[in-house]
């Protein structure tokens, strides 16, 4: 099997910086769309066992812990919100997470149902 050409080498890595989503030194963040869920869940289990409260500030990730904590910015009107991790998901194409009403409502999105967002993973 022959190596892959430097030329090509170099395209890789530049085309994994240029992805929305990954982690840094900073930790996990990630640009793309929010949509959230409510009231048709509210008290049904989330998959990491507790309750879905929607007046809780929570939301539903595919891949990031159960209990970490996020920062989502809406990018259309800079308000911002911090969500912890309990439930997976968005099950939406093109979503990246699913917010509990009360954290749309503090994004101001509740009525459009979806917003552009930056996620940001905070730390301890």
């Amino acid at each position: 099997m022959r190596p892959l050409p430097l030329p090509l080498i170099g395209l890789a890595l530049l085309l994994t910086g240029c992805s929305s989503q990954g982690i840094d030194p900073h930790g996990y963040h990630a640009d793309g769309m929010a949509s959230w869920y409510g009231a048709r869940h509210h008290g049904k289990p989330t998959a990491s066992g507790e309750r879905f409260d929607q007046n809780a500030l929570t939301a539903a990730h595919r891949s990031l812990p159960f209990g970490s904590r996020v920062r989502v910015t809406n990018l259309a009107n800079d308000k911002q919100v911090v969500v912890r991790i309990n439930d997976r998901g968005p099950f939406s194409k093109g979503r990246i997470i699913d917010l509990s009403r009360r954290a749309a409502e503090q994004l101001d999105m509740l009525r459009s149902g979806v917003a552009p967002v930056r996620l940001q993973q905070l730390t301890d």
